[in-house]
This record gives C-alpha cells, structure tokens and sequence, in this order.
C-alpha cells in the first residue's frame, strides 16, 4: 500500500473518531426515550431500510457481474 493511501486511511479514522452526534447534556441527564419524547423518525423505517440495501446489494452484486463476464 502507498504511502498516501495509509495517510489518507490515517486522516478518515481520526476524522471519524472526533465526531460527535450531540454534545453531551449537561449534569449527566438522564437520555433515552421517555414517555413524552417522540422516537426518531427513522426508526419506523428500520426494516424498510434494510430490505432496500439488501436489494440494492443484490442489483449491483449482479451488475458488476453480468460486466465482468
């Protein structure tokens, strides 16, 4: 492997390690979902979600193929 390609890997992972998704709350909160608290959105989708990128691998799994050969 290159030497670019490890620093540029290098830079991705630390890139990676600094993000945050929320900032902590202050006084240690208590997170969670409670009673009042709505669910994201995203969790009606979960399974509609993974049914899409499983088919999505599928398609392109048979694509790549149908060129290669």
């Amino acid at each position: 492997m290159k030497t670019i390609n490890k620093l540029i890997s290098a830079f991705f992972l630390f890139a990676v390690l600094l993000i945050n998704a929320q900032p902590p709350q202050p006084g240690g909160g208590g997170g969670g979902v409670g009673p009042g608290d709505q669910a994201a959105p995203i969790d009606m989708y979960v399974y509609v979600l993974s049914a899409v990128a499983v088919s999505f691998i599928v398609f392109f799994t048979k694509k790549y193929k149908s060129q290669k050969a």
